[in-house]
C-alpha cells in the first residue's frame, strides 16, 4: 500500500550563495530569514508496515524496530534525560553494537494547528525534506559534547550520528514521519548544504533538492512501541553505507478525520565505535 502526499523540497539561492536559515527573528521584521525557497513536490509514499525487516541503518539510512520504553510520561525535560536517556543509549547500543553512545539533545513535537513553534515544549513536525548533519557540524558536535581529551581518538574510530525517533501518548497517525531510502539518492547532486544561524553559534543541515528518482516511505500507525532509528551523519564515507537519511513530516489525505494530533519525541545521539 501507499499514499501521495507533498513534501516540500528545497532550491538553493538563485544568486548561487550559500544557503542559509536564520533562527532567531529578524529584530526589524519579526520573521525568520532565509536565502533559499522551498519546492513542493506531490510524491508517492510506500506504507512499508510488515517489511520493516529489509531496511537497515546502513543500507537504507533508517530502521525501524519496537521496544516499549519505561519513561511514558515526557512532561518534563529533566525526568526524560535522567530516565529516558539512558534506556535509549542501551537500545541504541544494542541495534548499532557500539561501544559509547552519547545523547546531546532532545526535542518533543507536539502537532497543535495555529500556533507558533517557537517554545521547546510545542514543536511543530518538520514540514520540510532535510537531514540534520553535515560532516563538518558532525565533527564539531563530538567536539562540543565530548570532554577535549578524548575528540582526537574518536575521531581516528568510526562514529555516527543518529536520532531515534517514536510516538508518544498515541499511535502517530496524524502527519506521519516519511524516510527516503538512502540508496535512491544522490549525493552528488541532491544535497543542499545549509547555515543554521542562531544566536551564539552556528549549525549546518542539508536541504534536499528535489529528485524524482527518491524512493519515499512510511510505517503506518506507528505506536509509542515502535520507533525508528535515522542516521543523520556516518564517518565512514567511501560508499560501502549510507551516511544519512532525508526524512520530513507529511500531511497524509488517508489521515481520517477524528485522529488526534500528533506527538513524537526524538533524541540525537553521538555514536562511537571501538577500533578494530
Amino acid at each position: 500500500m501507499s499514499t501521495t502526499a507533498k513534501l516540500n523540497y528545497a532550491t538553493p539561492p538563485a544568486d548561487g550563495s550559500r544557503a542559509f536559515t536564520q533562527v532567531y527573528p529578524d529584530p526589524v521584521t519579526g520573521e525568520r530569514l532565509r536565502n533559499w525557497q522551498e519546492d513542493p513536490h506531490i510524491v508517492e509514499i510506500e506504507d512499508i508496515r510488515g517489511k520493516e525487516d529489509n531496511y537497515t541503518l546502513d543500507v537504507a539510512g533508517f530502521q525501524y524496530s519496537r521496544h516499549s520504553a519505561k519513561h511514558t510520561k515526557f512532561t518534563d525535560d529533566e525526568e526524560i534525560k535522567e530516565e529516558y536517556y539512558p534506556e535509549s543509549i542501551e537500545l541504541i547500543k544494542e541495534f548499532t553494537g557500539a561501544s559509547r553512545v552519547v545523547i546531546f539533545d532532545h526535542t518533543l513535537r507536539r502537532r497543535r494547528p495555529g500556533e507558533s513553534d517557537t517554545s521547546p515544549q510545542n514543536r511543530q513536525p518538520v514540514k520540510l525534506v532535510h537531514a540534520d548533519q553535515t560532516m563538518a557540524a558532525s565533527i564539531a558536535r563530538v567536539h562540543r559534547h565530548l570532554p577535549a581529551t578524548d575528540v582526537p581518538a574518536l575521531l581516528r574510530c568510526r562514529f555516527q550520528i543518529i536520532n531515534l525517533w517514536r510516538p508518544i501518548s498515541h499511535p502517530a497517525v496524524e502527519w506521519p514521519l516519511a524516510v527516503c531510502d538512502f540508496r535512491s539518492l544522490d549525493t552528488e547532486a541532491d544535497l543542499m548544504p545549509t547555515s543554521i544561524k542562531f544566536y551564539e553559534r552556528e549549525g549546518e543541515v542539508y536541504g534536499i533538492k528535489y529528485n524524482p528518482d527518491h524512493k519515499w516511505m512510511y510505517k503506518s500507525a506507528m505506536d509509542p512501541e515502535d520507533f525508528v532509528l535515522l542516521k543523520c551523519f556516518d564517518s565512514i564515507q567511501d560508499g560501502s553505507v549510507a551516511t544519512l537519511v532525508p526524512h520530513s513530516g507529511f500531511e497524509d489525505p488517508k489521515t481520517p478525520k477524528d485522529a488526534p494530533f500528533r506527538e513524537s519525541i526524538e533524541l540525537r545521539a553521538l555514536v562511537f565505535y571501538e577500533e578494530k
